[in-house]
């Protein structure tokens, strides 16, 4: 733990100061001599300095603490140190308080006033440390991003920012992924990441919407078929599964994979072999399954109509987007990008764009760019352009009309930080509270 050393050549002063500090929970350790004071700060876990002036009896100049003074900023720029004397030289004074000293007392000393400069130095330097290790930790992700793929998104919010760390951690990996999250919030934009920052990356990355693809010729599309396995078929088809090998294969809308084209499916990730239709005869592929659903799987086996061991295959790792109104940071940026003009933004629309829900997200934003774009005639850009009603989307509205389960997927999004939760409600924390404590969420 950090200690606040201090520095007097007289033993009592620092036996007093000692106790004062002991009594308010801070430790302490003390030194006599200049020179014992910089081999501390040098060698020990410091977090502030109370420095006498001066150290030898037939001098009251100050120029010994002064020096000392500088040495130790020299050693240790940002420490705070405090200087304590029983000789007041004004000039002095000043001259150090400009040159970092972070306050000058007499002695005796007032101890409620040194305790209260002791507390608030503390917490401004810890305050400082964090701020610095933020921006570290910031430089560094910037630096990783900069070096991956990331296909252009756009995002700014942390719960974005999580989520396209734990993403480029994963490419890496063959483990097969379940992308989840409501419609048009950039499944299939996080199955490129994964794929462009993969050991695939230079194979074949094959898309295919389940949810698009008839019932009766679904088999077909994902294994492949021989001449004359259906109607209208005269030569063999190449099925995804196959065209994806050694590559990686994307299943939107995996939720409406049949059950029949389930146990199929099982079947490749459990083995890597198939049939196309029509064919006894067994291939076998090595293909990455990304998969991406709006639907929620769980309630899905509960009803029978997906399969639990399939399930559990394709979710070795699960990556869940926020809805859109539970990124807010992302909604100017992303704006911005689909705008790609310089027609000006005021900030009352950009205040409406936040505050609309977004029941379509990402590709309801991009639609509604594209519109205003197409209906603007002026260099700003209005609400109504976008499509958007100031009366029907106030903060005030929006917030009366939040479900418990709006304010839970605020709370898990942030990982349970109530102000970034709050935030992305547009709500102060005193009233996430009260909401919390309406809905009976525990806090």
């Amino acid at each position: 733990m950090d200690k606040i050393l201090i520095v007097d050549d007289n033993p009592s002063v620092c036996q007093a100061l000692e106790l004062l500090l002991e009594l308010h929970d801070l430790p302490s350790i003390s030194c006599h001599s200049p020179k014992e004071a910089i081999t501390t700060v040098m060698h020990q876990r410091i977090s502030l300095v109370i420095l006498d002036m001066n150290f030898s009896q037939d001098t009251t100049s100050g120029e010994e603490g002064k020096d000392t003074f500088y040495q130790l900023r020299q050693i240790k720029p940002d420490l705070p140190i405090i200087l304590i004397t029983a000789w007041s030289h004004l000039s002095m004074a000043i001259e150090l308080v400009k040159n970092g000293a972070a306050d000058y007392l007499n002695k005796p000393w007032d101890d409620e006033k040194l305790l209260v400069s002791i507390k608030n130095l503390i917490e401004i330097s810890e305050l400082n440390q964090a701020n610095e290790y933020l921006l570290r930790q910031h430089n560094e992700r910037s630096a990783n991003l900069k070096s991956h793929q990331l296909c252009g998104i756009v995002f700014a919010s942390s719960s974005m920012q999580r989520l396209i760390d734990m993403t480029l951690q994963i490419a890496k990996s063959d483990a097969s992924i379940l992308i989840t999250g409501p419609n048009g919030t950039g499944k299939e934009k996080i199955a490129e990441i994964t794929q462009a920052n993969s050991s695939r990356n230079n194979q074949a990355f094959i898309k295919v919407n389940v949810g698009a693809l008839p019932h009766e010729l679904m088999e077909a599309e994902l294994f492949g078929a021989e001449p004359g396995a259906f109607t209208g078929i005269t030569k063999t088809r190449i099925g995804r599964f196959e065209a994806a090998n050694n590559g990686t294969l994307f299943l939107d809308e995996i939720g409406n994979l049949p059950l029949a084209g389930q146990v199929k499916l099982l079947r490749v990730l459990q083995t890597g072999e198939f049939e196309r239709l029509g064919s006894h005869i067994t291939q076998k592929v090595n293909v990455r399954v990304i998969s991406a659903t709006n639907s929620n799987l769980l309630d899905d086996i509960k009803a029978g109509k997906f399969r639990e061991d399939l399930y559990y295959r394709l979710n070795v790792i699960q990556l869940d987007i926020p809805a859109l109104k539970y990124r807010v940071d992302d909604i100017i940026p992303l704006t911005k990008h689909f705008l790609n003009s310089k027609i000006n933004l005021p900030l009352e629309v950009e205040r409406t764009l936040k505050t609309h829900p977004w029941p379509g997200n990402v590709r309801e934003l991009e639609n509604s760019c594209q519109r205003a774009m197409l209906l603007n005639q002026s260099s700003d850009l209005s609400a109504a352009d976008f499509g958007l009603s100031a009366i029907k989307i106030t903060p005030e509205k929006l917030n009366n009309e939040l479900t418990k389960t709006d304010i839970t997927q605020a709370i898990n999004a942030a990982d349970g930080n109530i102000s970034h939760a709050a935030k992305t409600l547009n709500l102060s924390r005193q009233a996430l509270y009260r909401r919390m404590d309406k809905f009976g969420i525990a806090k």
